[in-house]
């Protein structure tokens, strides 16, 4: 990829994004340097292995590569028969542990993490090498005494020996108490002292090691223990030699290991690599976007990975005629405050290769040719993009970007000639797999020549093939898009009344200058404004005029839909809750008939026991009057027990009263047709001519046409149609955790979650939805504020999770 091109677009920005996400020095190193790649191939199994992570870390989002080193350095070393120190080898032990956990947890994967089994291979735990360095080194760093049994005889040999002398000094000490400056053992050089005032030398036969800086204290090693001083030095000097045999012995088992320890590193890199690319996805949003190639002369869709079955990738299809090549809906640019990015649709390769933003500054024009550009090459170096589901973007050969007005002080280059430099170059390299960026193009000179000039770079860059971008304030370049085949107008809004960019980027319609009337809004004279009004054309102003009232109604035209599409969001997801309702109201009442029933027939087989004994005991025996009357009481006992056995459910449409919409009233017993039930008339029908109806423990409203009349509360219902039982209570609990679960399933575990809550008698419930950059919680809200069983909802307290939780209040039943 064009370097230049990279820094423009400010690439390393989002590595270093990346990069905050990685857990040691070589995955850190390693996100730093990615660079995007071109073969479509390679592209789509970096997007693969950033989605099975993504997978692995919403199922377990504490796995990483926790303990991993980079032992490079210290294996190279090792090699050239360098010495280890004991902390080397803590570093490289804790290395290959890491390796070995992430081994098995890579090995316990199904088949539907492909690209994370593909890395365990290049894992080395190297058991044998553990086990020597901790047999050697201990959790300190220090060297063990189990190390060798030589080491452990020396040290042994070793104490045994400073024992002895202790003994001895301290007694020397008894004697020599008169002379000592100080009454104290100590070292020097290795050897065991008395600090001996210097003018009693003569009272103290010894070797002198050191004195005092002043002089007044000569430091002796008593002539009865030189011997044993001796004896401990040889026992100490042999112990650092069998030591340093020791750490040598270890680093040339780790030289052995070299080709597989330095595997070990770069795997654990590259694993690390891939959670972070996951971990970032999660941050931004991201999805993992489909890939547009060229195959065989024509242009084709590689799917996401993520919507093939478990192990297996879809399979490519032709690019359908109409369909972009370069679509982004939804886009934002990574390095923006996702709270405040306006996403931006982007749609280019089809109708139009070449698409013109116009805009005033500050508008937003820099901003989205940077998002394109990022967003591309995000894709191609394996990393999600922040965008909506359903993304496309082709595989480019070269991102070619020309963004910033710097001059070449150096060069002695102006604005013009910086740009025009840059775009010579990208002249003589662009072709049809290139996407070219170009911000301001034309600007910086005679507005009559820039605007011939950006006309024919236009030309030129269409002719290649290039997709292409450009901003521009060059009137002349709207009329030029309109009127020329492959190339697109599009610009970013500005309100007039609040002086502001919406930065909302419209693709058909060209960009409005607002310059008379921001100058108006800023208090410009009314007579000034009139007179440059009059310099304007007549076609100029009825052009601007046209243009102001299409982005009128292009805005009304958004905000409608945008409704209508909340609307019927909203219309799918009653309805599929009311779905799921009906089935469990169904399967509910049929369990609670056939429970009843049974109890019944189980009842009734007891009063039959009970008559056939009493009529067994009356054959044998002569009945008195006392006998007959406690069987007539054993007989009314038993009957009182019997449950009524309720009526099967109906087999058949049963036939009710009909009447008008005003027949119905408030008590009113109904038969709902849909539900295929009775229910209780709770108001009379609206306007609209729905009627609410309580239907079991549901309220329900329903058309007139779909209810027949049963009668009043006193009369008798018809024989086949019963009442829905109310559901018995179930087991609920008080919460429900969502953090990191998507938008669309997060409201459907919410939707049924709450319907269990409020089946279950729950007066309120917890939503654990998190922090984070608040997008979830915002989903939630909007959520339970339509939602017909929330009463009333509020962020909890901060000791119970402040703004990470929002507490619901049901609706009573």
């Amino acid at each position: 990829m064009h370097g230049p091109s990279l820094d423009a677009l400010e690439y390393a920005k989002v590595l270093e994004r990346l990069a905050q996400h990685t857990s040691f020095s070589a995955g850190h190193e390693l996100a730093l340097a990615l660079r995007p790649v071109t073969a479509p191939e390679e592209v789509r199994q970096r997007q693969a292995a950033t989605s099975e992570a993504l997978a692995l870390l919403r199922a377990s989002s504490s796995i990483g590569i926790g303990g991993a080193h980079d032992v490079r350095p210290l294996v190279e070393r090792a090699e050239r028969d360098g010495l280890l120190d004991p902390p080397h080898f803590l570093d490289i032990l804790s290395t290959l542990q890491a390796a070995g956990q992430l081994q098995r947890l890579l090995l316990g994967l199904d088949e539907s993490f492909p690209m994370l089994r593909s890395l365990s291979p290049g894992l080395y735990a190297l058991l044998p090498l553990q086990q020597a360095i901790t047999r050697c080194i201990g959790s300190q760093g220090e060297v063990l005494d189990s190390a060798s049994p030589r080491l452990g005889a020396l040290r042994a040999e070793i104490r045994t020996l400073q024992n002895r002398l202790n003994e001895r000094m301290q007694a020397y000490l008894q004697r020599y108490q008169p002379f000592l400056q100080e009454p104290i053992i100590t070292q020097r050089q290795g050897r065991y002292v008395l600090a001996v005032k210097s003018n009693m030398k003569r009272n103290v036969p010894g070797l002198v090691h050191d004195h005092s800086s002043s002089g007044q204290t000569l430091y002796i090693e008593p002539l009865e223990i030189v011997e044993l001083g001796n004896e401990l030095r040889e026992a100490e000097l042999a112990e650092a030699e069998e030591v340093r045999r020791i750490l040598l012995e270890l680093s040339a088992q780790v030289a052995a290991a070299a080709a597989e320890i330095r595997a070990t590193v770069e795997t654990l890199a590259r694993t690390d690599l891939i959670l972070a690319q996951a971990r970032y996805s999660r941050e931004i949003a991201g999805v993992e976007p489909a890939l547009v190639v060229r195959r065989a002369g024509q242009m084709e869709v590689l799917p996401p990975t993520a919507a093939g079955e478990a192990g297996k990738w879809p399979d490519s299809r032709p690019l359908p005629r109409g369909e972009e090549m370069l679509f982004l809906p939804q886009a934002r640019h990574p390095l923006l405050d996702p709270a405040r990015v306006v996403p931006i649709d982007v749609r280019l390769g089809s109708t139009a290769r070449v698409l013109v933003i116009t805009g005033p500054n500050t508008g937003g024009k820099t901003v989205a040719l940077k998002t394109v550009g990022l967003l591309v090459l995000m894709a191609q170096a394996g990393m999600h993009i922040p965008a909506a589901e359903g993304a496309r973007l082709p595989v480019m050969q070269q991102v070619f970007a020309d963004i910033g007005d710097e001059q070449s002080i150096e060069q002695s280059l102006s604005t013009f000639s910086a740009h025009m430099t840059r775009i010579v170059q990208i002249l003589g390299r662009a072709d049809a797999n290139s996407l070219v960026l170009l911000d301001e193009l034309g600007a910086g000179t005679d507005p009559v020549e820039g605007s011939a000039l950006a006309r024919a770079l236009i030309e030129a860059l269409l002719a290649r093939g290039c997709l292409t971008l450009v901003t521009t304030h060059h009137s002349e370049l709207k009329a030029y898009a309109y009127t020329t085949p492959g190339v697109q107008n599009a610009c970013v809004e500005f309100d007039v009344e609040t002086l502001s960019p919406t930065y909302v980027l419209t693709i058909g319609l060209p960009g409005r200058s607002n310059a008379l009337a921001i100058a108006g809004r800023l208090g410009l004279d009314p007579a000034v404004l009139a007179r440059a009004r009059d310099w304007l054309s007549e076609e100029d102003m009825q052009v601007e005029s046209l243009l102001e009232q299409i982005q009128r109604e292009q805005a009304e035209i958004r905000r409608q839909l945008a409704e209508a599409q909340e609307a019927r969001e909203h219309a799918r997801n009653l309805e599929k809750r009311l779905e799921r309702e009906i089935r469990d109201f169904e399967r509910q009442r049929h369990d609670v008939l056939a429970r009843t029933r049974a109890e019944a027939e189980a009842a009734l087989r007891e009063v039959r026991e009970r008559v056939e004994t009493l009529q067994q005991q009356l054959a044998r025996t002569q009945p008195t009057r006392e006998w007959l009357a406690q069987a007539r009481r054993q007989v009314e006992e038993a009957a009182e027990k019997v449950p009524p056995v309720p009526p099967a459910p109906p087999e058949e449409e049963v036939v009710l009263e009909t009447g008008g919409a005003q027949s119905l009233q408030a008590g009113d017993r109904v038969w709902v047709d849909s539900l295929g039930a009775l229910g209780e008339v709770l108001e009379p029908p609206d306007p609209s001519g729905e009627v609410e109806v309580q239907v079991g423990s549901f309220k329900v409203r329903r058309p007139f046409s779909d209810l027949r009349k049963a009668g009043r509360h006193g009369e008798e219902a018809p024989r086949s149609a019963v009442f829905a039982p109310r559901p018995p209570a179930r087991e609920v609990p008080l919460e429900l955790e969502i953090r990191g679960l998507r938008v669309a399933d997060a409201e459907e575990v919410l939707d049924r979650y709450l319907n269990d809550a409020y089946l279950a008698g729950l007066p309120f419930v917890r939503i654990i939805h998190g922090k984070g950059t608040g997008v979830l919680r915002q989903v939630v809200r909007e959520f339970l504020s339509s939602h017909p069983l929330v009463a009333s909802f509020a962020g909890a307290p901060d000791r119970d999770g402040g703004e990470g939780v929002t507490v619901a209040h049901l609706a009573s039943r």
